[in-house]
């Protein structure tokens, strides 16, 4: 059954996806419609690869994606037409001008988390800090009526991030997909249409 912890990594394993977290995504579009924003895409955090896999999928020749990580995706993924890498960390601000040059992007996505080390008060504030890192990198690199998808720990202080996404955007909202595991504290916050002249997001 799908509730099962193994149902999903299995399933990525079948399918040729570096990590089970590709179902979060894929329902993530099928329910919100994320990448029909456009082609130009930023994948943060994007190693292995199984974001960033999907959406060269689903895009198929119009992809012009750039994922960013310090560590590199999955072969699969950067022998791919339509995909740049970029090595480094996406708050660094040397890098996020090089992101920034790249754009302005259709649609931001992120599956990036801290590294945890079981305190759920500094894990949640870890992936506070990071997620605002995300919303700060996209609002300077997302187009207006463009879509964001980021992904936080709940329990540190998330919903003032999700009251200045939706100020920024026409709709934003907490998502729980089927793929995370039950125990999980995570969450994604997907935001869609952002405003013309939204102002640079709270960090």
């Amino acid at each position: 059954m799908p509730g099962k912890p193994d149902y999903f990594w299995r399933k990525s394993k079948e399918q040729g996806y570096p990590a089970r977290s590709v179902w979060k995504l894929l329902e993530m579009q099928e329910r919100f419609r994320l990448l029909d924003a456009g082609p130009r895409v930023l994948d943060l955090g994007c190693s292995p690869g199984s974001w960033s896999l999907a959406v060269l999928e689903h895009l198929g020749g119009r992809a012009v994606l750039t994922g960013v990580d310090l560590d590199e995706p999955d072969a699969k993924v950067r022998s791919r037409t339509g995909f740049t890498f970029i090595r480094g960390d996406f708050t660094d601000p040397g890098v996020l001008a090089s992101i920034v040059a790249r754009g302005p992007f259709d649609v931001v996505l992120s599956d990036a988390a801290p590294s945890t080390i079981g305190n759920r008060i500094s894990d949640t504030g870890r992936s506070l800090e990071l997620s605002r890192a995300v919303a700060a990198a996209a609002s300077a690199c997302l187009r207006p009526g463009g879509n964001l998808a980021l992904k936080i720990f709940q329990g540190g202080g998330e919903r003032e991030l999700l009251a200045s996404l939706k100020a920024d955007f026409e709709t934003a909202r907490a998502f729980k997909p089927k793929a995370s595991r039950s125990e999980s504290m995570e969450i994604y916050f997907v935001a869609l249409r952002r405003h013309p002249g939204s102002a640079t997001l709270k960090s």
